[in-house]
């Protein structure tokens, strides 16, 4: 009986280790997950979940230099040189979620199995995904069921100060009678008004659809899947929202020969209807506090890059960084300033980009290390929150697409719409 393994590593990629029955007759299924998810339309680096362990980890180095080994899974090492900087930022490593706040991270979770986090508008909540092995699988190929093993994410939510223990919101479990498989859901992110979460996902039907932009209503828990363009298999990925959630950035995946053309497209709420932002090359969209610029990805030969974009034009105005090694910004509520993502040999860390200036003329004032020899999780993207309280008094601005754009600490307009 012919096996095929297309278990996931910690970055979506196709890895050895989880056997499964014939498959041969449902790659069509397969490929609807794992080549979105996989990041088919970007050049961001395919890093381990975590290089770091209790028994150390790969070092790196080499030509007579000095090898450094990353921390162990259970260790966040802020530098003690490291700046203060306001709020809190959310983020994965080993599976595990954690959240720093200065020069104290402190883990959220355990167990291995979870990624994806952002926070909830008030800062109260963390929301992520934990995919978790089950057995009993159960599907049909070519007229005949087979049995699985399956990995089935869920979202969850977890108390940011860690007062209670993790409970699930949607689960990716997909039954129909006495058959069991698992629909694809990624990346949660929640609106300005706490109503509804956009999430990627294939669900309800995972042997019908492709991985796209969803939005899941916490309160009819009703599902709206918007009409919006993709390229079969690919779907869409990284979806964000404006702080005054009448609009959405999410990244529409595409392929040119064999290189990645993904772009950023935005999805105006009330006009329910997607519109392109940038060409290829862009993704990991983050908004300013006001809408009217974009901290984003830039996917080239080389590598990857944290860019300022025109929210309005998709136009670059300023490169953050040029080591072909960054990826994953988060724009500081403040406006600031912009974390992101770096890969230095294995090992993955969250840096801060401070900015000086007036926008759109920023310079990049400094670039240092919030976290060391870490060995954070590359797929997991992170994210800021900044109490009201704590930010600074309001500039209205005119918002990227013509409408008002929220200011820092304002109240959300309601950004979700009926759900069907």
């Amino acid at each position: 009986m012919t096996r095929l393994s297309i278990g996931r590593d910690g970055t979506g990629q196709v890895s050895a280790g989880r056997w499964i029955a014939p498959v041969l007759s449902v790659v069509g299924l397969v490929l609807i997950g794992v080549v979105t998810v996989s990041l088919l339309s970007g050049q961001i680096p395919f890093v381990p979940r975590s290089v770091s362990g209790n028994n150390g980890g790969v070092p790196i180095g080499g030509n007579g230099l000095p090898t450094v080994t990353p921390a162990p899974s259970n260790v966040v090492v802020v530098p003690p040189e490291v700046i203060t900087f306001q709020g809190s930022i959310v983020f994965a490593k080993a599976g595990n979620i954690w959240v720093q706040t200065g020069k104290n991270a402190k883990q959220l979770t355990t167990g291995g199995n979870d990624s994806m986090p952002s926070w909830s508008p008030d800062g109260k909540t963390v929301y992520f995904i934990r995919s978790i092995d089950t057995t009993n699988g159960r599907w049909p190929a070519g007229g005949v069921v087979h049995d699985y093993e399956l990995l089935t994410p869920s979202v969850m939510s977890v108390r940011a100060d860690g007062s209670s223990s993790p409970a699930t919101i949607l689960s990716g479990k997909v039954q129909r009678g006495n058959l069991l498989w698992h629909a694809w859901i990624r990346e949660p992110v929640l609106s300005p008004d706490g109503h509804t979460l956009a999430i990627v996902s294939d669900r309800p039907q995972p042997d019908q659809s492709d991985v796209v932009l969803q939005f899941y209503d916490l309160v009819t828990h009703k599902t709206k899947i918007p009409n919006l363009s993709e390229a079969p298999p690919l779907g869409h990925q990284d979806p964000t929202w404006r702080n005054d959630g009448k609009e959405l950035l999410y990244v529409r995946n595409g392929r040119s020969g064999p290189r990645g053309a993904a772009a950023i497209w935005r999805w105006n709420v009330p006009a329910q209807k997607g519109s392109p932002v940038t060409g290829p090359g862009y993704l990991e969209p983050s908004y300013s506090p006001d809408g009217r610029f974009i901290a984003a990805t830039k996917t080239n030969s080389f590598g990857n890059d944290v860019v300022i974009l025109d929210a309005s034009s998709g136009r670059e105005i300023l490169s953050v960084t040029n080591d072909s090694s960054s990826w994953a910004p988060t724009w500081s509520p403040a406006g600031d300033a912009i974390a992101f993502l770096n890969l230095n040999g294995q090992i993955v860390d969250l840096k801060l980009a401070r900015l000086d200036g007036t926008e759109p003329n920023w310079t990049v004032k400094d670039i240092t290390n919030l976290t060391e020899f870490s060995g954070l999780d590359g797929e997991s993207r992170p994210d800021w929150f900044i109490p009201t309280s704590e930010l600074p008094s309001p500039s209205p601005s005119p918002a990227a697409s013509g409408a008002s754009a929220a200011p820092p600490g304002s109240q959300p307009a309601p950004s979700s719409s009926p759900a069907q």
